[in-house]
């Protein structure tokens, strides 16, 4: 049984980033190729143009493909370094109601991981997350540049 439930993954939130699961932040799904995360609008996330704060999309859209990186790197076996190295957000349209944060690229992080284990060196792959809203428009898309290398024990 896999622990990347999204009741573990709430859990998780809860203990681990819970700035993030106070501003409403939640798994919604994730399967080996697309996670989902949703924040709500609410006064606790806003910002003084009543709607969503940046940093609070920042935070679903990186949980969106992050917990893809997590996901796979247990499923790996290996112990693997993940790490942000670069991040670029686009804002399209003021983001109100409920957000889904959609990343559809866990088959790369699969591709990078294997790489990663193959050579011993550091990679890097570029993943994005786009903010849709409850009428199916884009508000915000996110990239994120995630840095992989497998530990070794020395």
């Amino acid at each position: 049984m896999s622990k990347f439930t999204v009741k573990n993954l709430n859990k998780f939130l809860l203990f681990k980033l819970p700035s993030a699961y106070i501003s409403g932040v939640r798994v919604k799904s994730i399967d080996d190729n697309k996670a989902i995360a949703t924040v709500k609008h609410k006064w606790i996330n806003q910002n003084p143009f009543k709607s969503l704060y940046w940093a609070t999309q920042g935070m679903a859209s990186e949980l969106a493909t992050g917990i893809l990186v997590m996901k796979h790197i247990d499923e790996s076996g290996q112990k693997i370094s993940m790490l942000v190295t670069k991040q670029t957000g686009t804002f399209t349209k003021k983001a109100t109601g409920r957000i889904h944060f959609i990343c559809k690229d866990g088959g790369f992080v699969k591709t990078a991981i294997d790489k990663t284990i193959t050579t011993k060196e550091g990679v890097t792959l570029t993943m994005v997350a786009e903010g849709i809203d409850e009428q199916g428009d884009s508000v915000s898309k996110f990239e994120y540049e995630w840095s992989l290398k497998v530990k070794i024990n020395k």
